[in-house]
Formats: C-alpha cells, structure tokens, sequence
C-alpha cells in the first residue's frame, strides 16, 4: 500500500510518534527510515549530504528537492523552503514544477500542465502526466523503425545465403538454410527506454486517469522489449534530425528511470525518483530567465571555468567557477545565486550576508573582470527581501562594485514583463516584474 508524507527541505522524519504530519516534521515507517539511512550512507560516500542522523529515530533533511519511493511503498515528496513559515504545500509544490519546466528548458503542454494545477496532483503524478501527454503525441506521430540484422535457420531462402555456415552444414539439416536478412523493427534504445519508463508509470501510479491512459497506451507497444540497460541505452539516444519528435519525452523518461538522482544505488530499490539541488535549481532557474529577458541583446553563460585562483610552478590552481556570467555590449556582470532568505530589514549593518560570499566575489572581481566592473549576489525575493528593494551597493574599491539583489519566483512573473534593468549606478543586472 502506498503512502504519501509531503515535507520541505530542512524537515525531521521521525519514526517515533507524530501527533500531525506538518512540512517541517513527520512520521515515516521503521522500513522506510532504515532505507533512507542506507540511501544517506551512500550519498555520503560520494560526499552528497542528504540528511543529518540526529538519532535512532530522528533524521533532518538537506537541501534536496524532489521525490523518493521507498521499497515498502512510502513515498517522501520533499519540497522547496521558501518565504514564510505559513506557506502551503500547493504553493511549495507549484513552485517546485515551475523551477523544474524552467531550469530543465521541459516542454509541458498547457492543457495537460493546467490539469495538474487544478487539480494540485503530487509531483510524482505530475512527472507522469506529463510523460503520458508526451507520449502520446509521440505514438500519434509514429515509432521510429530501424533496421535489426537477423542470422537464422530456415526452410526458405530469404535475404542473404551464409555460404560458410551452409557449407558446414551436417546432413541432418540440409534441408534448412543459413541465411542473414534485415527486418524493420522499432527496437532501438529509444524506444526500449519508453516501453520500460511506461511499465514504471503503469505499476506506480494512483491516478484513475493516468492508470488508464497508461495501459491503453502499453497495449500498442506489447511486442517492443524493455531495456535491459537503461544507462547504456541513454547513451545511446540518437540526435538525428529523423527523430526530433523523441525530444520533447527524453527528459521525462530520465526522471522515470532515475536519471535525476545524484548516485547510481547499485543494486538496491529506487523507484520512481527525482532529486535536485535546491540550490542548483535556483541557479538554473535565474539563468534561464535571464537569457529569455536580454534575447539577443547578449548572451548568458553558466558555470564559466577558465581563470584560476592562482598559479604554482606554472600551472593553475583552485579553479574559479561563478554561477552567471552577463555580456551585454561592452558591459560585463559575474553572478553568484544563493538559495537563502536573506533578511535586510534585522540583519543589522551586513544583512546577514555570508563574509565567505564576499571573498569569493571578489576573487570573482579580481580574476574575471579584473578589478574594473560588477559582481552581482542575488538571492530569493520574499517578504523581508522584496524585489523591489535595493541594497547600496559594496565596493572593493574605487572600480569594482558588489551588488545585492532579490529574484521574484511569484508565480504572477512572466517572461514577456521581464526587462534588464541598467538604471542602478548605471550597470545594475535585475530581472523583475
């Protein structure tokens, strides 16, 4: 039987009894503890903090976002940590969808996404419906065939004679022929890889209609194998221009198979899965965003690693990786996003803000623009943080300037009232409402 407990980041799962599940604490099986203790210990060893072990009985959750199945059915649906203490799980877990469509670049259709919204279906079946609605419009448009080289024993001749093979033939079956021929099938990595995510949605699913629409669908692909390599297979995935189509459906079949969980559990139970970095999302989400609010005004790139911090017998050392970097014309911006409610109203004389934060930047500052333009630390917008309050900005010196600003994640933000903002001591990057 399958049970569902909804917490956000930073909550404690306990096995010891809960008067009233809430966001922040809840109870979950003796079965289910003891396997998130096993899935702990192996993100640990690839230096992946998943929770803290307070106890026996007592564990806290990190920073991931996302959704893990149990063997014995429990499935823990962790969501965002976000604004108040009064914020609902509706409002965490739109928000969760809306940072995965984005940072991701997925494609959900509307009609199929405004279903879920109504009717505010977990982020399981919510990840399901929009496989379904996937593939869907895919078997609507056809299965890519490919040709499968076939070596068999047979009564007629058909395709190519094996002439060694018919030659070592023995007498009791000259009457069969050696023979190699082409058949036309849809087995290929890609299709494997849909009928195996489509088995996984048929036994996982709670939902009447995705239940349905999934073994409707499975009857069309009853003579298509499942992949018995799923990794391999993803490999595999062609991107030639023959199967543009299969696009849109392959991120939805990774979440599926568990593409999207940060370790590979050899050999144990992962279910249905999906877990992400809040901190990584956010970091996505604000690129995206910004590339779609400068279009073609200059370009956006992530994760930029050429300059090192410093050089020891004349080779790099301490790679410098900022989250953002910003070209628009001959101005240039190094972003950092932190995934922290920053408070500038009781934060005193620094706002909270992290002096670690402040070195890095400046090293940013130093390496990257050297010492002559704009660093940028942008956080969450929420009460205390609002997005349209400013914080003076700090200088290193007389050439480089920090500037600290909010991110607007309301659902009310939309791309096309998004605009780059330069008014702010002439070169300050905001994207807002």
């Amino acid at each position: 039987m399958t049970s569902t407990v909804v917490v956000r980041e930073y909550a404690y799962l306990t096995t010891a009894p809960v008067a009233v599940n809430t966001l922040d604490r809840a109870h979950i099986s003796e079965s289910a503890f003891r396997w998130l203790v096993e899935l702990g210990q192996q993100f640990r060893r690839n230096g992946l903090p998943l929770f803290e072990l307070d106890s026996q009985k007592l564990l806290r959750l990190d920073n991931y976002v996302g959704v893990l199945e149990s063997p014995c059915g429990t499935v823990i649906e962790v969501l965002p940590k976000h604004t108040t203490e009064q914020t609902s799980a509706a409002e965490a877990r739109a928000l969760l969808k809306r940072l995965i469509k984005t940072s991701m670049q997925l494609s959900v259709r509307e009609a199929d996404f405004a279903d879920v919204e109504r009717f505010e279906m977990p982020i399981r079946e919510w990840l399901i419906t929009c496989f379904l609605g996937e593939l869907e419009v895919l078997l609507k448009r056809g299965l890519q065939f490919d040709y499968q080289v076939r070596e068999e024993e047979a009564r007629f001749l058909r395709g190519q004679l094996d002439i060694a093979k018919q030659l070592r033939q023995p007498p009791g079956k000259a009457h069969l022929f050696n023979i190699r021929h082409d058949l036309f099938l849809p087995d290929r990595p890609e299709n494997r890889l849909i009928k195996s995510a489509l088995v996984a949605v048929c036994s996982a699913t709670q939902d009447n209609d995705n239940w349905r629409l999934a073994h409707e669908m499975l009857s069309q692909l009853l003579q298509l194998p499942e992949s018995s390599d799923p990794r391999a297979d993803f490999k595999s995935w062609s991107t030639d221009r023959l199967l543009t189509h299969y696009r849109p459906i392959k991120p939805w079949c990774e979440f599926i198979l568990n593409q999207h969980v940060p370790l590979s559990v050899s050999g144990g139970w992962r279910g249905i899965s999906m877990l992400f970095p809040m901190e990584k999302l956010f970091e996505n989400y604000v690129a995206e965003q910004l590339r779609r609010a400068i279009g073609n005004k200059g370009t956006v790139r992530t994760q930029l690693a050429t300059e090192y911090l410093c050089e020891h017998k004349g080779k790099g050392v301490f790679k410098l990786r900022p989250d953002i970097e910003v070209v628009i014309g001959d101005k240039r911006w190094v972003m950092d996003t932190k995934w922290k409610l920053l408070d500038v109203y009781n934060g005193g004389s620094t706002y909270g803000l992290n002096e670690r934060d402040f070195y890095q930047m400046l090293a940013y500052g130093s390496k990257l623009l050297h010492s002559q333009g704009d660093l940028v630390l942008i956080y969450p917008a929420w009460k205390n943080f609002p997005s349209n309050e400013n914080i003076s900005p700090f200088e290193f010196d007389n050439q480089t300037t920090l500037l600290v600003t909010s991110f607007n994640l309301n659902d009310n933000t939309r791309t096309n009232d998004c605009r780059w903002n330069l008014t702010l001591a002439e070169s300050f990057a905001q994207v807002h409402n």
